[in-house]
């Protein structure tokens, strides 16, 4: 019960990322590239090779205020944001000596946004709009562009499966956050644990029954 009283506190999102709150997944987005970019910058090396991605030093301002403020001024869809995070993976895979630091996230959030929308969208902004919106030239912002197309291998669509995965993923990794079917999976769960030990009452006699803990059901169906 305490698990179920523990979820009730916490804010229910929509199990579709078409639903979810902009402002709350452009948050999710954020901290996820900024636990990205701590984790990396305790193992980064300075012989590290400069790409076009790499400022000369981290940005003034934090990842969460960047996207926040993209999402804002360039009108992401929840698709696009998603999509961020999937075209990190597969720069990755395919260019294993590039990381998301703290000095090459801005300049790639900005880029993949651009991508992404233009990939996913009927209507999209002009490269002059996002330059501006993202603090950066445009002709800066062309060479940004071209270099992620390269560095995907032109992989830039996902499908609805791959980006409600990163959906889920994501607010399950948030504590603060639950989704809609996970908490009516456990409210269910915990009613029936209810009935159960009504009926154990009922034909045993047994007044000082207690009733099973359901967290390890919770955790199973989180697993």
């Amino acid at each position: 019960m305490a698990d179920l009283a523990a979820r009730a506190l916490m804010f229910v999102m929509p199990d579709s990322y078409f639903e979810a709150d902009i402002v709350r997944l452009t948050r999710l987005v954020a901290n996820m590239f900024t636990r990205v970019v701590q984790h990396n910058d305790r193992l980064m090396t300075v012989s590290q090779k400069p790409t076009r991605f790499h400022s000369r030093a981290p940005p003034n301002i934090s990842i969460n205020d960047y996207l926040q403020r993209i999402t804002k001024y360039a009108l992401l869809e929840p698709a696009c944001l998603l999509l961020l995070l999937i075209y990190v993976d597969r720069i990755c895979e395919r260019n294993p000596t590039f990381t998301i630091s703290s000095l090459t996230a801005h300049r790639f959030i900005i880029a993949a946004a651009t991508v992404a929308c233009k990939t996913l969208c009927d209507a999209y902004c002009t490269n002059s709009h996002y330059a501006k919106v993202g603090g950066v030239s445009m002709h800066e912002l062309n060479s940004l562009e071209v270099e992620l197309l390269h560095m995907t291998g032109w992989h830039l669509i996902a499908t609805q499966e791959q980006l409600m995965q990163y959906y889920y993923t994501l607010v399950r990794q948030d504590p603060s956050l639950v989704l809609q079917s996970d908490l009516t999976a456990v409210t269910a769960s915990a009613s029936a644990s209810a009935s159960v030990a009504v009926a154990v009452n009922d034909s045993t006699g047994n007044e000082n029954y207690r009733q099973p803990s359901i967290t390890d059901t919770a955790r199973q169906e989180q697993k």
